[in-house]
């Protein structure tokens, strides 16, 4: 500010008697009216529109300067006063912004955008076992109309993370926005060239298609693309990690829960030059004009690329199967995998199938959908019958094996790799050796598996009760059922 700018607002003051204490209680265009009076005011024949209804109508979607002049003029009209020219509209209304101290909101349209970014500042954790200081992340987001704000405290800005912070974020809004504009970050953009289009990350844009907005990035180098997440980023600095610097937090929760209540304090705050606070204002003005939230929040998700679709109709994942069409027998499929679900998917993006996703702990399960498996007398590479035939000519107990798989599944087709498993070790193995590790293994286990009849093999058991069986040298060993045909796979 110039000194003589200065200088004339102690002398006006000066003159009218006018000390600090009389005016701290006033906003700034108050005090300049009261020091400078007339300076703005003049004689006009024109109705004098509500410029504070002016500027808020301005921050809704689809309004503009031209629309309120028709409708200012069209009161006029009724009253039988005189309306201005939309010149003289334009003009007034910039001497208003100016006048106030306040910020245009012509691009910044209620709930239209959430500016989104990583703090700079962190915060830290002290891990009481060992003493250890572990540092927090923020992740912040600000709705520029009303300027309200979202904070999280993470462990690190990883992918999950980065997007998990987005889905409790349009969580805590209670809506959704059609734009989001983050910065250049790995987790969200791949590259973001000077020309051409911007590559995003696949997840990002994944999520946000799930919350039916578009990621807009900010230009590399401009931070004035998105000037609410850079100034929360700011705030948070002083309004949240400054005022918690003495406490010490030996867990996340107690650190997301005093971070949570110093939002909420922050969000309430009054405005300086504007009328409400952040919370005020987006209840009243901006969450009205948000988006519905989907009916689930966003799953995280990852993608597994060309699995197998195996004869029995399944896929296998994580030590379990889950079926699909029995027409893609053969073909590679991709499946997408959430916390909850896991889907299939046809190499030209077609979901095939979905199933709830097995625990971690559950091995060997099957997921079927009886539309998946194949009707009638439709040819296929194994049945059960030509199984159960060739475990019966293998003997008894391998034949006794091959019957306890099948009847520990719901559907037969689940037992065929289970059985098949079992059966294609006569390529290795003498049928005789085999049939005698089946033996054993009946002896020992349920429904004995591969691994139960292997094990046997390997420790060389069935030849101690079996010792009419061959000795063998090693190398890959075929059986004559396997030359009759009815072995080969």
């Amino acid at each position: 500010m110039a000194k003589a700018s200065v200088i004339a607002v102690f002398d006006a003051a000066d003159e009218l008697g006018i000390a600090y204490g009389d005016v701290a209680d006033k906003d700034d265009a108050e005090v300049y009216a009261l020091l400078f009076p007339g300076k703005f005011s003049k004689e006009s024949v024109f109705d004098e529109p509500d410029w504070g209804y002016v500027h808020r109508e301005l921050g809704k979607v689809g309004v503009t300067l031209d629309l309120l002049h028709e409708e200012y003029a069209e009161g006029c009209a009724k009253n039988g006063g005189v309306a201005m020219s939309y010149t003289t509209f334009w003009r007034r209304y910039g001497e208003y912004v100016s006048r106030n101290a306040v910020t245009s909101h012509i691009d910044r349209k209620a709930g239209r955008s959430v500016e989104v970014d990583w703090s700079g500042p962190t915060m830290s954790l002290v891990v009481p076992a060992t003493g250890e200081v572990v540092k927090v992340y923020l992740f912040v987001a600000s709705l520029p109309y009303s300027r309200y704000d979202y904070v999280e405290p993470t462990l690190d800005m990883k992918q999950d993370t980065w997007l998990l912070c987005h889905v409790h974020m349009f969580s805590f809004f209670g809506a959704s926005v059609p734009r989001i504009v983050p910065d250049n970050c790995k987790t969200a953009i791949v590259s973001h060239p000077r020309e051409g289009e911007v590559v995003l990350n696949d997840a990002y844009r994944e999520m946000a298609a799930h919350y039916g907005a578009a990621v807009l990035p900010a230009r590399v180098g401009m931070p004035k693309d998105k000037p609410s997440a850079e100034g929360t980023v700011g705030n948070v600095a002083t309004d949240i990690i400054a005022r918690l610097r003495n406490e010490t937090f030996t867990s996340m929760a107690q650190l997301k829960s005093a971070v949570a209540e110093r939002l909420a304090e922050h969000n309430a705050e009054p405005f300086q030059k504007r009328e409400g606070s952040r919370e005020s204002v987006f209840l009243e003005e901006e969450l009205p004009a948000m988006q519905p939230l989907p009916a689930a929040p966003y799953e995280i998700s990852r993608w597994v690329y060309g699995r197998k679709v195996a004869a029995n109709s399944h896929v296998s994942y994580g030590r379990n199967h889950y079926s699909c069409d029995w027409q893609r027998i053969g073909q590679r499929v991709d499946l997408r995998i959430t916390q909850t679900t896991l889907e299939i998917y046809a190499k030209s993006g077609e979901r095939l199938a979905t199933h709830p996703l097995f625990p971690p702990y559950v091995s060997n399960g099957y997921s079927t959908r009886e539309s998946d498996l194949p009707e009638g007398k439709v040819w296929r590479e194994w049945d059960g019958d030509r199984i159960r035939k060739w475990a019966g000519r293998v003997g008894p107990a391998c034949e006794g094996c091959v019957n306890r798989i099948f009847e520990s599944v719901r559907f037969e087709e689940q037992g065929f790799d289970a059985a098949l498993a079992i059966l294609r070790m006569t390529r290795a193995y003498s049928a005789q050796r085999v049939e005698a590790a089946c033996d054993i293994a009946l002896g020992k286990v349920k429904s004995p598996r591969y691994r139960h009849v292997k094990a046997v093999l390997d420790a060389n058991a069935d030849k101690a009760s079996a010792p009419e069986a061959a000795e063998e040298r090693g190398g890959y060993v075929r059986g004559a059922d396997y030359y009759s045909g009815e072995a080969r796979a």
